[in-house]
């Protein structure tokens, strides 16, 4: 782990971890930039500001940086599950962007306090309540990628629903299906990347995709920290936020240990509060560059699991090669120049693969033994899916408390602890870490 391989195959590597985050890491501020209404040369800043953030946290939590870095093989990237809480806020004229980098600054904050005791909280979250956490996470993106698949954000949009849009979010599904099945090893991997440029090819082709911002974005430029504006610091944003990074440390830890057991050096108390801080200050980082909050990627958990190679060096380089993008303003602007039928036909695989990896974790869960679980899931799942279904089911509430009740992520995963709670208590330590490196390694397959 130690290893630093020779500079030829050192780059190789790491650019094979680059490839395979690539889509899921530019996936959120895409969201997130569309939910808030930016011009384009905005959303493109918010791509660079992404990556550079996925640079600085990779190489921090690979090399080590005092107090921080669990110094394991680890590409860090902006959580999913963050996704459904800052959409709400995004829409929300009283917070927006703003809003949304003061409370993911103020959270990575939290869990940097809470780093060290966010192992007692392990039991908490059996794989009935993560499953299910995930399972909504996958749900509620989805919402996302239908619409990218429509070609426009929401139905009332112009051009929602377009035959041709439609059709090419379908080719682009399909020619991923392909890939998936035919393909062998590292294609395989990068299924959805090769989906999305040959989607983009099509799409420039009959003359759906234009290059024109692409050709104004200077070649180099600083990612310059508040570049929107001073934050805004707004309490029940901050505390819905920090709720988030409770489940997102949670699956670090998981991960972490699934590393421990591919590489042979099973973090202690130490190295893994090391780990999850490093998760608080990456995404300090991220709300001051104007981003959002990381965690490790479990594909490229994975990625070290398939390829043996297992050298912290690598990673790190793919950090700098992330850092190095993010100062690259012209690809900024070639994401966001992605159309987004383009998007949809991957944004479909993507999110339900987030689902469908909730269902897997569940798979797991004693349903015929303990038939409480199945409340937990069932209670949980429909409070979840409320602002899915029934925007206006909470209106009469307080303003206030918009980003939590408007989140269906966050509201499953409250119902699903509290029940867990209540129908099974909380287990050990012992059987917590376990179960979190076994859902770790569900994950990345």
């Amino acid at each position: 782990m130690d290893t630093v391989p020779p500079a030829p195959k050192l780059l190789a590597l790491a650019l094979q971890h680059v490839l395979v985050m690539y889509a899921g890491a530019v996936a959120v501020p895409l969201i997130i930039g569309r939910a808030a209404k930016l011009p384009p040369a905005q959303v493109a800043m918010l791509v660079n500001a992404d990556l550079f953030a996925c640079g600085i946290a990779t190489l921090i939590q690979s090399l080590g940086l005092g107090p921080f870095g669990i110094r394991l093989p680890v590409m860090m990237g902006v959580t999913f599950a963050a996704v459904g809480p800052m959409v709400a806020m995004a829409s929300n004229p009283e917070l927006g962007l703003l809003g949304i980098f003061g409370a993911v600054i103020a959270a990575g904050l939290v869990t940097m306090l809470i780093a060290p005791f966010v192992s007692r909280l392990l039991p908490l979250f059996p794989a009935v309540v993560t499953g299910t956490i995930i399972l909504m996470i996958g749900i509620s993106l989805m919402r996302v990628g239908v619409n990218w698949a429509a070609g426009a954000p929401a139905p009332n949009l112009p051009g929602y629903g377009e035959p041709l849009h439609l059709g090419m979010a379908a080719a682009v599904l399909v020619l991923i299906l392909l890939i998936t099945k035919y393909a062998a090893g590292f294609l395989a991997n990068i299924s959805v990347l090769v989906g999305i440029v040959l989607g983009c090819a099509a799409a420039w082709a009959i003359g759906r995709m234009s290059f024109a911002r692409v050709a104004e974005a200077p070649w180099f430029d600083l990612v310059l920290p508040f570049a929107f504006g001073i934050p805004v610091f707004e309490p029940v944003a901050i505390i819905t936020m920090s709720i988030v990074m409770v489940v997102v440390m949670i699956e670090s830890a998981g991960m972490f240990l699934a590393l421990g057991e591919m590489t042979g050096r099973k973090p202690d108390q130490a190295a893994m509060t090391r780990g999850l801080r490093t998760d608080g200050l990456g995404t300090v980082i991220g709300g001051i560059f104007n981003t959002f909050p990381y965690t490790s990627f479990s594909q490229n958990v994975g990625l070290v699991g398939v390829t043996g190679v297992k050298s912290r060096y690598v990673t790190a380089m793919g950090g700098a090669v992330m850092l190095v993008m993010g100062l690259v303003p012209k690809l900024g602007a070639l994401v966001e120049s992605v159309p987004l039928f383009v998007l949809g036909g991957a944004g479909i695989v993507m999110f339900g693969m987030v689902a469908a990896t909730g269902v897997r974790i569940l798979s797991g869960v004693d349903f015929a033994g303990n038939r409480h679980n199945l409340y937990v899931v069932a209670i949980s799942i429909g409070f979840g899916l409320i602002p899915l279904v029934a925007p206006q089911f909470f209106r009469a509430m307080p303003h206030a408390l918009a980003p939590i009740l408007d989140s269906g992520i966050l509201l499953s995963a409250l119902m699903a602890v509290v029940l867990n709670l209540y129908f099974n208590g909380p287990g050990t330590a012992t059987q917590a870490d376990a179960a979190a490196a076994a859902r770790a390694q569900e994950a990345m397959h």
